[in-house]
């Protein structure tokens, strides 16, 4: 199965450049947009069945997958995708990710780490609250290509983002 290979409006490119994938061109981003996007995805859907079940082991299981995604080069759904869909869609690797998206991941260790202490002292609605905005935080990345993290990070360390024209 291959994936169509769509080309990103300017609005998506800028965001995809803001989140530091700035050394592919265009064509290449576009290519790589699925696959960029299917960690932030992935990690929705864990959201959603996590908040639905409000399982404390599936949030710490997601934590630990958020925390190896600052240690690690990339998150752990890239290296899923890397070694097995992106073949089988025929699309190319997902790069290494920058320290904007590792920022990201610092900032969902952080929420995760909340919503498992809320909910192991039994602060369930605390915790499921938590939960939920992160999973609207996740959503825009995954929807639009638009990283909240990612917008902060170039806000506090002024990161200055050529935009496409």
């Amino acid at each position: 199965m291959k994936i169509e290979k769509n080309t990103l409006s300017p609005i998506r490119l800028n965001r995809l450049r803001a989140q530091g994938f700035t050394c592919e061109n265009e064509k290449t981003l576009g290519e790589m947009a699925f696959g960029i996007r299917f960690a932030y995805r992935a990690c929705v859907v864990l959201l959603i069945v996590a908040i639905a079940t409000k399982s404390i082991a599936l949030f710490s299981v997601m934590l630990s997958f958020a925390f190896l995604g600052i240690v690690l080069p990339n998150h752990p759904f890239d290296y899923f995708y890397n070694y097995s869909l992106r073949r089988w869609l025929g699309t190319p690797k997902v790069p290494v990710r920058s320290m904007l998206l590792k920022f990201a991941c610092i900032i969902a260790t952080l929420f995760l780490g909340t919503v498992v202490s809320l909910l192991y002292f039994g602060m369930v609605t605390e915790g499921l609250i938590i939960a939920g905005i992160l999973t609207v935080f996740a959503l825009f990345p995954s929807a639009i290509d638009l990283c909240i993290p990612s917008l902060i990070y170039n806000a506090i360390f002024q990161k200055e983002v050529k935009p496409v024209s």
